[in-house]
């Protein structure tokens, strides 16, 4: 098949809704059996990421607020540690 159809594939929804990911989708995102996986609905679409594509989209996100020589686990830390002398 061209290009138009590389990232592209037929599935069916099985007996207790399961779905089948193609072996070249599974070995692309270096799936495993055990995987963790995040699903979600987004504009008509689902949607299927693993875990570490999550984690590594959720630190791009949070780098964008990071101020440079500011360290945002040091301040969480001295405010937690604040809050539990305050009890």
């Amino acid at each position: 098949m061209g290009k138009l159809f590389e990232n592209r594939a037929f599935a069916v929804v099985g007996e207790g809704g399961r779905v089948v990911i193609p072996a070249a989708f599974r070995k692309a995102l270096c799936m495993e059996p055990g995987t963790s996986l995040l699903i979600f609905l987004e504009e008509g679409e689902l949607r299927i990421i693993t875990a570490m594509e999550g984690i590594r989209r959720a630190q791009a996100i949070a780098a964008e607020y990071a101020i440079p020589g500011r360290s945002m686990v040091d301040e969480l830390i001295t405010e937690r540690r604040a809050e539990a002398a305050r009890e």
